[in-house]
């Protein structure tokens, strides 16, 4: 296994890609509001299976199957723990790959669409409670470094930034660069330096975005390694729970987002391991 913080001073680093997408394309069902959590409950198997087909098309990082289990959501809280340290113990079983364990916003436990906009009606101590425990669990699980992702507002961003601050791990952070809780001009740029403060933090930038938003996202960051890992296009109806609009071959854009600084890059929602594949010949 890499020593992700001193290969990212070195070389672009390849990330996995859309978890939930590779499970259903594998036959199980994700429609629930517990999307791939369904599967990391009911069937772990195909979890490990998922995460093994991700590092062989040429992942270096996975991203644990924790991204909507959390305390107060859909899944009672005596088994989120247990569900937590099983994403870990699964992302760790192909050789030689980083384990970072996802953490998702709020608005994922919710299954409302709310991770989209960052309105959930909750102050910045109550953001920052909501996050503590499934952070502090994560980090005691083994994984390697946390994957904050898909924050979608600034008052999300800073309640993470003060538990980060608190907890003192390794942890990349990326925000959901098209969020309409981002749409005052300088709110994206602002949170991405406050993410960058925070000691531990090795990777700032974006996730679950279409391809053409990351080139200025990564512009407003500040000089460090960035993460880039956005979706392929499509457009998440939260009410239908489907995904329309025409798609974009993600490895053409690798070479520009390195260009920009991008160190970590993958893929998000309906990326596949041939999309990996694709993104892993892109940086070699």
């Amino acid at each position: 296994m890499i020593d992700l913080a001193a290969t990212l001073r070195q070389r672009p680093v390849v990330l996995d890609g859309g978890l939930g997408t590779l499970l259903e394309a594998r036959g199980n069902d994700v429609s629930s509001a517990l999307w791939s959590a369904q599967v990391l409950r009911d069937a772990p198997d195909e979890i490990r299976a998922a995460h093994a087909q991700f590092a062989t098309a040429g992942a270096e990082i996975v991203i644990t199957a924790s991204y909507q289990v959390g305390f107060g959501g859909e899944i009672p809280d005596d088994e989120v723990e247990t569900l937590l340290r099983r994403s870990v113990s699964l992302a760790r079983e192909p050789a030689d790959v980083v384990v970072a364990a996802s953490v998702g916003p709020v608005g994922a436990l919710r299954a409302d669409g709310s991770e989209y906009t960052g309105e959930y009606g909750l102050s910045l101590d109550e953001l920052r409670r909501a996050h503590r425990r499934r952070l502090h669990v994560l980090a005691d699980a083994g994984a390697d470094v946390l994957a904050v992702e898909t924050i979608p507002s600034p008052l999300e961003l800073e309640a993470v930034a003060l538990e980060l601050a608190d907890l003192g791990v390794p942890a990349v952070v990326s925000l959901s660069a098209d969020s309409t809780g981002f749409s005052v001009p300088g709110s994206r740029a602002a949170a991405l330096r406050l993410a960058a403060s925070v000691p531990g933090v090795l990777a700032v930038g974006v996730n679950c975005c279409a391809p053409d938003t990351v080139l200025p996202a990564l512009a407003e960051a500040p000089g460090m390694a960035l993460v880039a890992y956005p979706n392929t296009g499509e457009r998440w109806d939260a009410e239908t729970r489907t995904w329309h609009g025409g798609t974009a071959p993600l490895a053409e854009g690798v070479p520009a987002w390195v260009a920009a600084g991008a160190r970590i890059v993958g893929g998000c929602c309906r990326s596949m391991p041939v999309d990996i594949a694709a993104i892993a010949a892109a940086v070699r």
